[in-house]
């Protein structure tokens, strides 16, 4: 592979940012891990975070890669900052976005969907103080039971049971804040949902910030195109159930357990 750009997370969420450099720039050649063992990262506490963060850099700088996506909000949003002073690669990271959001308003009103320890985080609520005039508008919205819908693969299989559990979900936050009108997908598992999102609330805007990062890579680096699977596991979360999702998505590439 000709300096490949490296994008990873702790499952199949981060297949959605792979797909869009691949849309984006065609001949990119890309290293998608999915760091199924790590699952998830939005359960751990900063220090070990920090531990998974640098194991996994120190991982890819193996394949020589030109640029690291960080496809995740919690460690982009809480820990990005440190782990980049430790490699000279290039790091990009997911945020929440919160400006278009905003923009996109009519009530003033958002919510930002992210797992229990990005939406708890000190981090979070210091981005949201630069990034919002008034935090205040901003809610806070814990769905890490969502995120699970998507790594175990009940979104794929079991469509029915997933959009009921969605519709449920929604309906709570939105007795909880009845004013917000646009919510932020702000893990990168929760795209995956969207259809679910909007038809359990139609009247709400779902917003993926997938495109945006992508824009932030520039031109790449043109290689062959190809796109090399890497994937770790555990007891909960194993290899036949991530090669099981991929084929009900239509995706074939290479797949190597490490």
């Amino acid at each position: 592979m000709h300096q490949p750009i490296a994008v990873f997370d702790a499952g199949i969420g981060s297949y959605a940012i792979v797909a869009e450099i691949h849309k984006r720039l065609p001949k990119q050649d890309i290293v998608y891990f999915a760091d199924r063992a790590s699952f998830p990262y939005g359960s751990k506490g900063r220090e070990e975070l920090l531990a998974v963060m640098h194991r996994t850099l120190r991982f890819l700088e193996g394949y020589a890669p030109s640029a690291i996506v960080i496809a995740s909000n919690a460690p982009s949003i809480m820990v990005l900052d440190d782990v980049r002073q430790s490699t000279l690669v290039p790091l990009f990271g997911v945020y929440p976005p919160i400006e278009e959001a905003l923009a996109m308003s009519a009530s003033g009103k958002i919510g930002i969907m992210g797992v229990h320890s990005l939406i708890e985080s000190s981090p979070l609520k210091q981005f949201i103080a630069r990034h919002a005039p008034h935090p205040e508008n901003v809610s806070l919205i814990n769905a890490s039971s969502m995120v699970e819908l998507v790594e175990n693969g009940a979104f794929l299989f079991d469509p029915k049971a997933t959009q009921k559990a969605v519709t449920a979900f929604i309906d709570g936050v939105f007795r909880q804040h009845p004013d917000i009108d646009t919510l932020t997908l702000s893990s990168t598992h929760l795209p995956w949902l969207r259809s679910f999102f909007e038809a359990a609330r139609p009247s709400c805007r779902f917003l993926d910030p997938a495109e945006s990062i992508v824009a932030g890579l520039g031109d790449g680096t043109p290689g062959t195109g190809q796109i090399q699977g890497l994937v770790t596991e555990s007891e909960a979360y194993d290899v036949e159930t991530f090669r099981r999702m991929l084929q009900q998505f239509g995706i074939d590439i290479p797949l190597e357990v490490v």
